[in-house]
């Protein structure tokens, strides 16, 4: 942990602790046992022979051995489109299946958990045969194969299962053989996490027992559908990673317990869902690196287990429709006048609430708020772009702790440090002062201001002592490495400033590389556009032939306001220039920042005047896109249609279209499961609702 992660509230101690790992001390885990020697030699970096072939094909072989399917769509296309770092990218609903013991018939061939029991003496043929992909060119390694097969054989208890499955099938004259894979466990999870085969599944012979609780997993025979998983089943991951769990190790369960405390008053007794997979990612010293080192499977890892926790949480709204008190009396008349859907669908919606983080309508709620803030403090006067930098000294030193790691390999360790880094360029913005005095507002007594849009509720927005005024939303780009829009509110002393303090705060142009050594390779490595146009036509930049950022731009004396409101920068011809990519470019290159802040950073961190419009719209941009609402009629008559007597009888399922619309990488997964924020405003708006006609909640 880095010291920048402790909690709030233990900062000025000795002996800090911390919160984003254990909640300071109340979740205790099993650690991982150490995987065995081949696997861990097929793990290592930079070898040469069998790991060469296993590490960039992990996903491949993993699947091999696989108990069951994964749903969602994954996107290949995303690493054929531009060369660059592995991305996993994972589309829609996610889930994990399961089918029977054997293939519907003898034409089949058998699939994931169906390998392990019918045609073992063609066992490793039949699992190459059944693995294809999409993404990987190379041949399995046979003898890799073989190497796998016979370590989870002696050592994982869920092939041990299906094995005892497989020798009763061998006996003709038992034939209704059913395999029940067993969801409660009677050691304690703070402490146990290797289940016996007894603990983990029992056979079913003949007629059923009636013993099987309601979360259990009956695998038929033969003949039957495809099961999902419940995401509770302790089970749910080591059957889909054995690779990465090739002990069968059990994972989350809800009566894993928090560590007792003396003086704890808290009414939570058990670690969620969410605080499990927090725990289980950390690189610890005292468990095995088994998932840290697996690479892209990590990431596939990183991308389950978020779209897991969002699973869970999703199907609470889902089931608990009657509970949420969102939606309007006005979006019943709404959706008849629009023509969005049949009058006989009113009241068959399925809401997906602004409490959800990411939803559409919690998107709409943020950019409410911040409206509210810049009605109150005017304008915002900087639009900062913040990119992470995969080099920074943080993320190597931690990669350096397994020899050949590379920032793709750990969006983990990527998000943590981009997150440190955030909190401490907030900290200059508001109490550096780094551009100027930030909006602080001080009043004896609390100050309600409200505001009213044309299409929402009246709302207030409540200020305290001392609070700045800055709204930040945090993106992730194709390759995966997150970016933050920060809006800065300066004080009204430092608004509408002249173009001479304009060029104390941003600069254009190329420091000179005698006078200011650190400045002009902190540009050049972070702040030079391009090469593209007649240099580089190929580059991702050039649309028709032409730059869609509008580079080169032109050589300007000096800084100027131009008729839209948009600063035209100083740009001087004076000599000054940089190599790149063996292209010389000038300051017609150079995109706008802030000296202290890029040498102090390091990373390219674009800072731009504000044209006084469009900020706000720009940082919430996909609020306004709205739905291809054509695209969703297509889906609602072909994939929900439930017809009975000739009606339609289908739904309008705002969560259905929020996961088909969704794109989970890597980082943002890990993101999500550290819990950071996605969006932040500073002050806080409370909303207060005011019922006008047909504005009553249902």
């Amino acid at each position: 942990m880095w010291h920048g992660e402790r909690s709030t509230n233990t900062r000025n101690i000795t002996v800090p602790k911390f919160g984003l790992c254990c909640k300071e001390g109340k979740i205790k885990l099993p650690p991982l046992k150490q995987a065995l020697l081949y696997l861990r030699q097929l793990l290592r970096y930079n070898e040469r022979g069998e790991s060469s072939n296993f590490r960039p094909n992990i996903r491949l072989y993993n699947s091999m051995f696989a108990f069951t399917s994964m749903g969602g769509k994954v996107d290949y296309e995303i690493n054929k489109q531009t060369p660059g770092p592995y991305v996993f990218r994972l589309n829609g609903q996610n889930y994990h299946q399961i089918g029977t013991l054997l293939p519907k018939d003898d034409v089949m061939k058998p699939k994931f958990a169906q390998l392990h029991i019918h045609d073992t003496e063609n066992e490793v043929r039949n699992r190459i045969t059944a693995s294809t992909s999409m993404e990987s060119k190379t041949k399995p390694d046979e003898n890799i194969v073989i190497g796998l097969l016979e370590m989870l054989d002696e050592h994982n208890v869920l092939v041990k299962s299906f094995r005892m499955a497989r020798d009763r099938f061998e006996n003709r004259d038992i034939k209704d053989v059913r395999l029940r894979l067993i969801n409660k466990r009677s050691k304690d999870g703070r402490q146990y996490n290797l289940p016996s085969a007894s603990e983990v599944a029992a056979l079913i012979i003949g007629e059923q027992d009636g013993e099987n609780n309601e979360f259990d997993i009956i695998t038929e025979t033969k003949d039957r559908m495809l099961q999902r998983i419940l995401e509770l089943h302790p089970s749910y991951m080591s059957m889909q990673y054995p690779l990465l769990f090739p002990y069968g190790e059990d994972g989350f369960r809800p009566e894993i317990e928090y560590q007792k405390k003396r003086g704890d008053k808290g009414k939570r007794k058990y670690v969620t869902m969410l605080e499990f997979y927090a725990y289980r990612i950390q690189q610890c010293l005292n468990q095995a690196t088994t998932l840290q080192m697996s690479g892209r499977l990590f990431l596939q890892f990183l991308v389950d287990a978020a779209t897991c926790i969002e699973q869970w949480r999703l199907n609470w709204y889902r089931t608990n429709q009657g509970k949420l008190r969102t939606e309007l009396y006005r979006g019943l008349h709404d959706a008849i006048e629009n023509g969005d859907t049949r009058t006989e669908q009113v009241g068959q919606r399925i809401i997906l609430p602004s409490t959800y983080n990411g939803s559409p309508r919690n998107k709409q709620q943020n950019y409410q708020d911040a409206m509210a803030i810049c009605r109150w403090a005017g304008y915002p006067d900087l639009f900062i772009t913040f990119t992470c930098n995969p080099k920074w000294p943080e993320i190597q030193d931690m990669l350096d702790l397994i020899p050949g790691q590379k920032p793709e390999d750990r969006p983990d360790i990527v998000a943590r440090v981009f997150m440190l880094k955030l909190k401490e360029l907030m900290n200059d913005i508001k109490n550096e002062k780094c551009f100027g005095q930030t909006i602080a507002s001080k009043f004896t007594n609390q100050l309600q201001l409200y505001y009213c849009l044309d299409d929402c509720p009246k709302s207030f927005l409540l200020i305290f002592l001392y609070l700045h005024a800055v709204v930040y939303t945090i993106e992730f780009q194709k390759r995966g490495l997150p970016h933050a829009h920060i809006l800065v509110f300066l004080h009204p002393d430092d608004k509408d400033p002249s173009p001479s303090q304009i060029d104390k705060i941003i600069s254009a142009e190329i420091p000179d590389k005698n006078s200011d050594p650190d400045g002009y390779e902190a540009v050049q490595n972070y702040m030079i556009h391009g090469p593209c146009g007649q240099a580089h036509p190929k580059s991702p930049c050039m649309v028709d032939k032409s730059c869609a950022k509008h580079f080169p731009k032109s050589f300007c004396t000096e800084t100027t306001i131009d008729e839209d409101n948009y600063p035209v920068y100083r740009r001087r011809d004076d000599g000054n220039t940089v190599d790149k990519n063996g292209v010389k470019l000038d300051n017609r290159f150079v995109v706008p920042y802030n000296r202290n802040i890029l040498v102090k950073y390091q990373a390219h961190i674009n800072v731009e005047w504000c044209n006084r419009s469009r900020s706000i719209k720009y940082l919430f941009k996909y609020i306004h896109k709205g739905e291809d609402r054509t695209t969703v009629l297509i889906e609602t008559e072909e994939q929900q249609r439930e017809t009975r007597g000739g009606k339609l009888t289908n739904r309008d399922d705002e969560i259905k279209r929020y996961l088909d619309a969704r794109y989970i990488s890597g980082c943002e997964a890990a993101w999500r499961i550290f819990q950071f924020p996605l969006q932040y405003r500073e002050p806080a708006v409370e909303k207060l609702q005011f019922h006008r006609e047909r504005m009553q909640i249902l």
